[in-house]
Formats: C-alpha cells, structure tokens, sequence
C-alpha cells in the first residue's frame, strides 16, 4: 500500500469525528444529557470493537503491551470530556476552533518526543489550516464572543489530548493487530469516561431505548472508526502529517450540519472548507513529491 493511501485512510478517520458533531446535536435536542451521551457514545464503540475482535485472527499481547494501551486509551476518553465542558462557558464556534489546535500540538508532540522537527511545509500547512478553520466556524461573521479563561483551559486540555491520542496512536504497539489494538484503546476510553460519569443509564430502560440509536452512531464514527483508522495508517505517515489529515474533521463537520441539519452555511465557512482541504492536498501532496525525489535517488540503473 502507498503512503498517500495511509495519508487517505487517516483522513477518513478525521471524516469520522465530523460526523459526531451533528448527532450530539440531535441528542440533545432529543432531551438526552452530556453524561448519557458520552457514555452511551463510548459503551457501543468499545462493545462493537470486541465484537468485531472476535473475528480477527488476534496475536498474543503480554502485558505491558495491554497495559499500554489501555493507558493509551486515556486522552481519547479525555478528549470528549474536555471539549464538553469548554462548551459550558464559551460559545460553541470559539470552542471548535480551540479543539483544532491539535493541528499544531501534535507536531510538538513529534518534535519533542520523536526529534522530528516539522518542516516549512508542514508549517505553511498549518497555518493555512489553522486561518481556515477561523472561516469555518464560522467566527468572522458573528457578532461578540464571549471568550473565558475556564472554557479556554478545557478547550485547549481537549486539543492536547486528542493530539496524544492521534501520536499514541501511531507510536505505540505498531506491531498489534488494528482491530485488537482498537478495541483496547476504546477500552482504556470507556473506562475514563465511566470514572468521570458513572454508567447509571445503563441501568434506565426508558433512557437506553430512547438513546441507543444515537449511541450506536456516535460509537461507530467516534470510538469504532477513528482508532481503527488511526491504528492503520498514522505508523506509515507520523503523527506530525496525521494531525494535518485528521484536520478534514472540521470540513466535514459543516458539511454535515448544512446536509442534515439543514443549517444555513455562510460563505465564509465554505471558503473555510475550501482552504483546510487545500492545506491537506498541499501537505500531502509534497510528502508525495518527498518520496518520489527520494526514490529516483535511490534507484540506480543496471
């Protein structure tokens, strides 16, 4: 499989998380709580990520690697948690856009922690995604936010650990099996969240059967996919060019509200869309060119 491929792969999971923003939306106008959300948003993922275990030839893991992993699971369920309480104080579009500094955090997380530093491109890709995501969320066009020291804290504590998340992802137990390492991330996750939020719906007939379409969704594309997709690609590509791929969140996040939502898109949001997407083809695209350059040194006629 080609690099842009795994490039493709980890944009899809980015895709994924997108879609969450829609139907937490129509999960709360059903009259259905933050607690009962997220929880029933990481209790399906983890429960269809073993049953899909079920099926997979699995390798044995000792321990340690368990155990990393399901410590490595902690920032994913973390991230859901943080984002949410930053919406209690700041305005929902001031949020989104203090949730996209993972774009950058995750390439400090690559410099400082793998000795990667990021390139001019990558900088330029950055900035790029970074003034398209102000467009996209729509903040030009709206009147005065209130912006507070509280929900900036959460805001960026869930860009910080969704960035880790996506670096654990591609760094840790490479050699596991996608779908193993899937289920025990989502795992380390659901157990985070069921710390902070006591599981008491599962216990609430009325509130599972009028929740569970909602938790399957959000389980699939929140919890089932990304790590799956992560764990696939982000070995192949960095989580440095990982968090520039999973920047196709936000894109897909307005496409969203304006197909099922039916909300009305601005301009400038669209124009936003516009440019994070050629922040990514532009990222990608010299990878690419890296490669190519770097092959044809390489090759050596006979």
């Amino acid at each position: 499989m080609k690099s842009w491929h795994y490039a493709l792969i980890v944009f899809l999971g980015g895709c994924c998380y997108g879609i969450l923003s829609t139907f937490v939306k129509l999960a709360y106008n059903a009259g259905f709580s933050t607690p009962e959300v997220t929880g029933t948003q990481y209790f399906f993922g983890a429960v269809l990520s073993w049953i899909f275990v079920i099926f997979v030839k699995k390798k044995n893991l000792t321990l340690k690697q368990v155990m990393q992993l399901l410590l490595s699971g902690i920032p994913f369920g973390l991230t859901g948690m943080f984002y949410y309480q930053s919406l209690q104080t700041i305005n929902a579009s001031l949020a989104i856009v203090l949730l996209f500094q993972f774009v950058w955090i995750g390439t400090i997380y690559e410099w400082l922690l793998q000795k990667k530093k990021p390139t001019r491109n990558k900088l330029i890709s950055i900035g790029v995604l970074l003034s398209g995501s102000v467009l996209a969320a729509n903040i030009i066009s709206q009147g005065s936010l209130s912006l507070t020291w509280q929900g900036t804290i959460w805001g960026l504590l869930a860009a910080s650990t969704f960035a880790l998340f996506i670096f654990l992802s591609g760094s840790v137990a490479k050699e596991t099996s996608p779908i193993l390492k899937s289920a025990l991330l989502s795992t380390g996750a659901v157990i985070t969240v069921f710390v902070v939020f006591p599981p008491t719906f599962l216990f609430n007939l009325d509130v599972m059967a009028g929740i569970t379409p909602y938790g399957l969704i959000l389980g699939v594309f929140g919890v089932l996919l990304p790590p799956l997709l992560y764990s696939i690609g982000m070995p192949h590509i960095g989580s440095g060019m990982g968090t520039i791929m999973t920047a196709s969140e936000l894109p897909m996040a307005v496409i969203m509200s304006s197909l099922v939502l039916g909300e009305v898109v601005s301009w400038f949001q669209w124009t936003g869309v516009i440019i994070i997407l050629s922040g990514i083809a532009f990222s990608n695209l010299r990878k690419r060119r890296t490669h190519q350059q770097a092959e044809r040194q390489d090759y050596t006629p006979i």
